[in-house]
């Protein structure tokens, strides 16, 4: 067994980044704070696989002699099927638990529970319609731009996870996937990656490395409300930065 105190290898990272942050069949075989740090370094490599996959199918069905609005649609619906809808759920929780209006303990657990209400409703059909319009119109223009921007917006999603991981945001409750991971990523590792993202991102596509930015700087707005308002990070608020990053970034690149 591991000695938890050993620095995690890439390989380590890797398996945790893929082993959480998606259903591709991996086995993580280390699930410590070290594990932990390294996984959430590589989460932006786990969203470009996503962004790949939902990309080839998205520009497939484009080049089959499909509409941009179905392209859209398949487009949207990778990612959700990648990440078992972990990330929708944890919107629509997030949205119900700031919606409620009521202290953080109470917040909280409105968000463990199995159903949605209104808020997270609301917040799901307008977060996937603006997905689906964004790369419809993409799509429309040509399948190269819809599956670029597919592939931007779930690269930016994980980057927003690894941003949030940085050390001096605590943990809403402690247990949890939030638990886990929060506070693992040094600030000057957490900059170097995005950085790194962006960089890698700006040699494809000049605006898709600004939605990157833009698109973190609206999950970093959301992450500070969630933290003065529930006290920390769980694995839901994850989800919902996962999702308002990959829809701020998308809406950025129609505009």
């Amino acid at each position: 067994m591991s000695d938890v105190n050993s620095r995690a290898s890439l390989p380590d990272g890797i398996r945790f980044a893929f082993g959480t942050l998606t259903v591709l069949p991996v086995t993580v075989t280390r699930w410590d704070r070290e594990a932990a740090r390294a996984g959430m370094l590589c989460a932006p490599l786990a969203g470009l696989v996503v962004g790949l996959c939902a990309a080839a199918l998205g520009g497939a069905l484009t080049l089959l002699g499909a509409g941009p609005l179905l392209a859209a649609v398949a487009s949207v619906a990778v990612p959700a099927a990648l990440t078992r809808g972990l990330h929708l759920d944890g919107l629509a929780d997030v949205a119900d638990g700031l919606g409620s209006g009521k202290p953080a303990e109470d917040a909280l657990r409105i968000m463990k529970q199995s159903d949605i209400g209104p808020f997270g409703v609301v917040t799901l059909v307008l977060s996937l319609f603006a997905q689906v319009a964004v790369l419809a119109q993409l799509y429309g223009e040509s399948w190269a731009r819809g599956a670029i921007a597919a592939a931007v917006a779930a690269v930016t999603a994980r980057l927003a996870l690894t941003l949030a991981s940085r050390a001096g945001v605590p943990p809403a409750r402690p247990e949890g996937l939030g638990a886990a991971v929060a506070g693992t990523v040094g600030p000057r590792a957490a900059l170097l990656a995005g950085v790194a993202v962006v960089g890698v991102t700006a040699g494809v596509s000049l605006p898709g490395a600004v939605a990157v930015v833009l698109g973190c700087g609206a999950a970093e707005l959301l992450l500070r409300r969630c933290v003065r308002r529930f006290g920390g990070v769980t694995g839901d608020v994850f989800g919902a930065l996962a999702e308002v990053a990959a829809t701020a970034a998308l809406i950025a690149l129609a505009l």
